[in-house]
């Protein structure tokens, strides 16, 4: 099972992929950048269980979350 992790001896101590140095926010930055999954597996190495993995992470923290509206974004 990908478990994500924080060491803050990796990465200042953002959320990372267990077992590399890939940070949850580079991975939803690669997917809102319009990478698909191919990409990104080929691109960090990580499998499409990692990027399901980031994917889940942030959708529990947002669940958690109070968000307000953004606006003018593009």
């Amino acid at each position: 099972m990908v478990q994500i992790i924080i060491d803050n001896k990796t990465r200042f101590g953002k959320p990372i992929i267990e077992g590399t140095r890939i940070t949850v926010e580079e991975i939803i930055g690669a997917i809102a950048g319009g990478m698909t999954f191919e990409e990104i597996e080929r691109e960090y190495g990580v499998t499409k269980k990692d990027i399901k993995a980031a994917l889940e992470y942030v959708s529990e923290i947002l669940s958690e979350e109070k968000v307000g509206i953004m606006k003018n974004v593009k």
